[in-house]
């Protein structure tokens, strides 16, 4: 697959409004990287990563996963590389500019810059399924991969929302399915003020929703990981 991503004054415009210019074609088999943790910015532990299992498929799934308030690429890898490994999945962990990701402190436009620019180097690097290209993450990135999610439903075909809190997607393309788990004593965004008024309304604009409470507090349960990437890629053979 090939990327083309071009910073034209469109591409701004668009990133304003939470949309990625980042556009795939078809190509043949490209070299892929080591496996391991890749710093893409040269910044270990703080910086945006990609995460490349030891075993790709031919056409690999791409997760993009993004961190909660405060969080780091690094705290977000723990969640999914286990999963990821066994699945041959890449992850994608883009770090926010500020604390948090931009439309919460006032509105899309470079966390969207930057996330569609490391989405169109991934895509000219590796082969992957266009039909399996997901946006998840916890707590403020849940909040944060349901609304680029929405809003770039052509382009991501699952959304995993782990405790997210809210939504902001003034428009909407495609029809992702969405995948939302939430503690239900979870003390920061409080299940009933959140999930269960976020799923209701997504439901009855017609989006498939699988919804998953679970006795806990504000975490990500690995069984509820695995739930949410089941669909996106069986656990790989081994031998």
């Amino acid at each position: 697959m090939a990327a083309r991503f071009d910073v034209t004054e469109e591409a701004r415009r668009g990133w304003r409004r939470g949309e990625l210019s980042v556009r795939t074609e078809p190509v043949g088999p490209r070299p892929d990287a080591e496996p391991g943790i890749h710093w893409t910015d040269g910044r270990p532990g703080t910086g945006p990563a990609l995460v490349v299992p030891r075993r790709l498929p031919e056409r690999a799934a791409l997760v993009v996963l993004l961190h909660g308030a405060g969080g780091m690429p690094a705290g977000m890898i723990p969640f999914l590389q286990i999963e990821a490994e066994a699945r041959g999945l890449l992850l994608l962990v883009p770090k926010s500019g500020d604390s948090t990701w931009d439309v919460i402190r006032g509105g899309f436009g470079p966390d969207v810059a930057a996330i569609d620019r490391e989405l169109a180097e991934v895509l000219d690097r590796f082969s992957v399924d266009p039909a399996r290209i997901v946006i998840g993450g916890f707590s403020d990135g849940a909040s944060y991969a349901l609304s680029l999610g929405l809003i770039n439903g052509r382009l991501f075909s699952r959304i995993l929302a782990f405790s997210p809190g809210f939504l902001v997607a003034p428009t909407r393309t495609g029809k992702p399915v969405i995948f939302v788990s939430h503690g239900v004593a979870d003390p920061v965004l409080p299940i009933d003020r959140c999930s269960r008024r976020i799923v209701p309304l997504l439901r009855d604009e017609g989006y498939d929703v699988d919804f998953r409470e679970f006795p806990g507090r504000h975490e990500v349960p690995p069984d509820m990981v695995s739930a949410a990437l089941e669909p996106v890629a069986r656990r790989l053979v081994e031998g």
